[in-house]
């Protein structure tokens, strides 16, 4: 019993690292697990003190608001896999296709919140793409316990699933998609959702996050479709690391 119970730990993959299945299949690694390596602050080029690199994790101490970070690398269509652990109570969000428009980063990308809250009527909790699309199903694990979050983003599909649970499924740059974006408060800002391609963000100065095993597969460019019922975004300038 006691060898099968080591034989099993064994075969389970480190920490932030990649399976040679992982690597054959395009995967990357966004967090190393010993440093901040690809991130950098909102419109900066470093990354604040707040922002801690603790036992193979990445913790935001939000006591030291420490602000958002994205990553320094751009993605359009992409599946991402993480982990995170929310203190009781805690409140932040994962930003996709953040861009240097807007003053914070959520004013430029959709918001896939986490939130250590029951769910109720009217409160968004974790897995909920922010004010655009809930489920019906509450898969978050209670604080102080790991999550896995799953989000693809594709030309013919985007879905997000909250440990092994699916949540909802869209097309970015549907009709649907501009409806919904057009009763939230995002219809005032000219940039959201508009841009091909963006960082992934971070929020840092809603509440306290830890993270581990951040993964993305970039789902290569020949397998794009063109979505024809986007609307004209405004004519859209990338200024690059630090605005």
């Amino acid at each position: 019993m006691v060898a099968a119970l080591a034989l099993l730990i064994a075969a389970q993959p480190a920490h932030n690292s990649l399976t040679a299945a992982e690597v054959r299949d395009g995967w990357q690694l966004l967090f190393d697990g010993k440093s901040t390596s690809g991130w950098h602050n909102y419109k900066a080029t470093t990354v604040h003190e707040g922002w801690v690199v603790k036992d193979g994790t990445l913790i935001c101490d939000a006591a030291k608001h420490p602000g958002d970070i994205v990553t320094n690398e751009l993605y359009d269509w992409f599946e991402l896999t993480l982990e995170f652990n929310l203190g009781k109570d805690q409140n932040s969000g994962i930003i996709i296709r953040a861009t240097n428009e807007g003053e914070t980063m959520w004013q430029s990308g959709p918001e896939i919140q986490l939130y250590d809250h029951p769910a109720e009527e009217g409160v968004e909790i974790s897995g909920y793409l922010y004010q655009l699309y809930r489920s019906e199903t509450d898969a978050q694990k209670p604080a102080g316990e790991w999550n896995k979050l799953r989000v693809l983003i594709s030309p013919t599909a985007c879905k997000t699933e909250l440990n092994g649970v699916h949540y909802y499924q869209f097309v970015w740059g549907s009709d649907d998609f501009w409806s919904r974006v057009k009763k939230s408060k995002f219809a005032r800002y000219p940039y959201f959702a508009k841009a091909d391609k963006g960082m992934i963000g971070l929020q840092g100065d809603h509440g306290a996050v830890t993270y581990r095993n951040i993964k993305i597969r970039p789902i290569p460019p020949a397998s794009a479709q063109v979505i024809v019922s986007n609307p004209a975004p405004p004519k859209y300038r990338w200024r690059g690391i630090g605005g």
